[in-house]
């Protein structure tokens, strides 16, 4: 007997269905203990306080909810989502990412329109108050000292193409500028792919004060690190070289030197680091590029210590710099000694940490939002992200949703199970009875790692009090 194809039945859609029959998540767990974390320290209430100016009472839809703009923006950081399309498209295919917003079945997760208006609605001033809300838990936690920073930047490639610009006296674009200079060099009809070419052996370039992009004025031609020329920006961190921790965060001008924007940095961490510590400022780390006479000079006049890895510029001459000469050889000094070598390995390891997390893994490498106050808002909430992993790691020893994966939550595994089992037989009398989860407080820090488990396993351990 011949085979013969399968038919597709057409099914009648149900009238309704049990509140069993919906599909349910096993939950994540680190975003279960994140939000509980978020929760104990009044998150949601601090950022409706500071949101409130911006919504209207009794007018208009329901708009999105400070609380859940906030984590969505932190999902973008936890999961690596370099746009905002990409996280309403998480929210709405995940349901353990559901349940970290606080969202039910029924409910119609955020468009991306959404989340770019509300986005615009709140202004950098509440986003860099939540940074500060974060650093005050970090301080809370040891994890802020404040007495030594380390400094450094990194370029943001811009959501705008180069052969876009126009020029700045007469508004010509740059793509009808650089075919008259290739018909007069010889190439009279030019495709795209040899002007490209045609642009790249030219030996001088286009310059800021010429040529600007129209719809992101804030966008620089800056040579990237891979030898590139793109439009660009300036992401720029000081960071607690003791713990690790982000204390201050700008975007700023992709052509200006680092020598000009760290001022505006420090300032901004001193800002920060007065409202969440007692310690002051005392230390300052950097590279080659913040190294000049005015910088070492102005921190010696404010009694900030220095130890800025110095260029070998041949000799000098002082004459008429005395002050230029104290500064500068009182941080050689101190960077050849023992602790400025520790500081300035530190330092390495300290801030090439948070980039690679923040833009590399966390996906702004490549900004999809035009204007500094935009980019600030996002790199912000990045930073908040990245310092609440700090938390994480020292709460439950893992700081990223992704450290839950693959060997590591394999392992993971098996030693809360190991450790459930251990529980049972030696647990009191009141953890056994006790129908909920035990306080965190009065439990030995070796049961900890049940924050660690799937939920399944949870269910588990939890079963015997654990």
């Amino acid at each position: 007997m011949a085979m013969g194809k399968r038919r597709r039945r057409a099914r009648q859609s149900k009238m309704w269905v049990a509140t069993t029959d919906l599909p349910k998540s096993a939950g994540h767990p680190f975003y279960e203990r994140l939000n509980r974390v978020l929760d104990d320290a009044g998150f949601d209430a601090f950022v409706e306080a500071q949101c409130a100016k911006f919504y209207a009472d009794g007018v208009g839809r329901p708009s999105l909810a400070p609380g859940r703009y906030f984590r969505l923006l932190l999902l973008g950081y936890f999961e690596g989502l370099d746009s905002e399309r990409a996280i309403a498209w998480r929210a709405a295919d995940s349901l353990s990412v559901r349940q970290f917003l606080d969202f039910e079945l029924h409910d119609a997760p955020p468009d991306h329109s959404t989340l770019s208006r509300t986005r615009r609605l709140i202004d950098v001033e509440t986003h860099q108050a939540v940074f500060t809300w974060v650093l005050q838990r970090l301080a809370d936690a040891k994890l802020v000292k404040g007495r030594t920073l380390g400094i450094d930047a990194t370029t943001l490639e811009a959501n705008a193409a180069l052969r876009s610009i126009v020029r700045r006296d007469t508004g010509e674009e740059y793509e009808a500028w650089l075919t008259q200079l290739a018909a007069a060099s010889g190439i009279a009809t030019p495709t795209r792919a040899e002007l490209a070419r045609f642009d790249r052996t030219r030996k001088k370039k286009g310059s800021n004060d010429d040529w600007t992009h129209p719809q992101d004025p804030d966008a620089k031609i800056t040579k990237m690190k891979d030898g590139r020329t793109h439009l660009a920006h300036k992401a720029e961190h000081a960071v607690d070289l003791e713990t690790g921790a982000v204390v201050s965060v700008t975007v700023q001008d992709a052509d200006d030197g680092d020598t000009t924007t760290m001022v505006e940095t420090l300032i901004t961490a001193a800002e920060r680091l007065a409202v969440v510590s007692d310690a002051g400022l005392a230390e300052v780390v950097g590279d080659k590029g913040y190294h000049s006479n005015q910088t070492l000079t102005e921190f010696a006049d404010i009694g900030l210590r220095s130890y800025i890895s110095e260029p070998d510029r041949g000799r000098r001459n002082w004459t008429g710099k005395a002050d230029a000469r104290a500064a500068v050889y009182a941080n050689r000094r101190r960077i050849r000694g023992a602790r400025g070598q520790r500081l300035l390995r530190q330092r390495g390891e300290r801030l090439e940490r948070p980039n690679a997390h923040l833009y590399d893994t966390g996906g702004m490498r490549r900004v999809h939002l035009r204007g500094h106050p935009n980019i600030l808002k996002r790199v912000l909430v990045h930073v908040c992200g990245f310092n609440l992993g700090l938390l994480m790691r020292q709460l439950t020893g893992v700081g990223t949703p992704r450290s839950l994966q693959g060997r590591a939550a394999a392992v993971l595994e098996a030693l809360t199970a190991a450790l459930s089992r251990l529980w049972t037989l030696a647990a009191p009398s009141w953890a056994l009875e006790a129908p909920d989860r035990p306080d965190w407080s009065v439990i030995d820090a070796r049961t900890r790692c049940y924050e660690h488990l799937p939920i399944d396993l949870r269910i588990g351990a939890s079963a015997t009090g654990c």
